[in-house]
């Protein structure tokens, strides 16, 4: 069995979603510190022909805080504006009207933990997207909370009797081979092949590497399907 784990983030770019659909289960790790400007409540967005940070508003932020304990700001009106955002940005974009129904239940959906809330946004774009991998939150294994780095991952696996750990490439120097394969598991890094992950975005030139919406936006389920496996494993 093939298991990814990673910090929940909010409508994270087309790599996240390749790792979910390599595996069979996608593990969201939340009981983890919460990183402040990281992808956790944030990502971009094309707005005007420009890249554009779109944010979930947040409640007692904190890194001396795990991920699971932080509130979205339900006071802030500024949650409910990113769709206003989005629908300015995306207004005239070739799948808009079937997408930004999506977006507009995500983003209105009334739940006030952040962890829960970007899961339940993972879930929602996997359904839309036909990815049939399991979701689970970390929060919700038994393990070994003193733990960390790749003891931490290990455990994980080993709680769900994984044979394969899957991590994107960026977190290649945080892992040893060895470490796993003494624990009888296969460590794999996932890398896009980023010149197939290109589509045309109105008239500007592409802009990498921005959130699934911008993705959803521009392409047919087709086509995202055939992104979803524009990757390499390698060790």
């Amino acid at each position: 069995m093939k298991v990814a784990i990673m910090q929940p983030y909010f409508f994270p770019y087309i790599g996240y979603w390749q790792l979910i659909s390599a595996v069979d289960v996608f593990v969201l790790f939340d009981d983890v510190n919460y990183i402040k400007r990281g992808w956790i409540d944030r990502n971009r967005i094309i707005y005007q022909n420009k890249e554009r940070y779109i944010n979930v508003y947040l409640k007692g932020a904190s890194q001396n805080r795990l991920i699971n304990e932080i509130s979205i700001n339900r006071e802030s009106s500024e949650n409910i504006n990113n769709l206003r955002i989005i629908k300015d940005a995306y207004k005239k974009a070739p799948m808009f009207n079937e997408v930004y129904p999506l977006l507009e239940n995500i983003i209105a959906q009334d739940e006030s933990n952040l962890a829960i809330y970007l899961g339940t946004q993972i879930k929602a774009v996997c359904d839309y997207l036909d990815i049939s991998t399991e979701i689970i939150y970390s929060s919700d294994i038994k393990k070994d909370n003193d733990k960390r780095g790749q003891d931490k991952i290990i455990e994980i696996c080993k709680e769900l009797g994984a044979d394969t750990y899957i991590n994107a490439i960026g977190g290649r120097k945080l892992y040893e081979h060895d470490v796993f394969e003494s624990q009888n598991i296969k460590l794999r890094f996932l890398d896009p092949k980023t010149k197939e992950l290109t589509y045309e975005q109105f008239n500007s030139s592409f802009i990498p590497s921005l959130s699934i919406i911008d993705v959803l936006m521009f392409n047919s389920k087709s086509n995202i399907h055939n992104m979803l496996k524009g990757y390499n494993l390698n060790e």
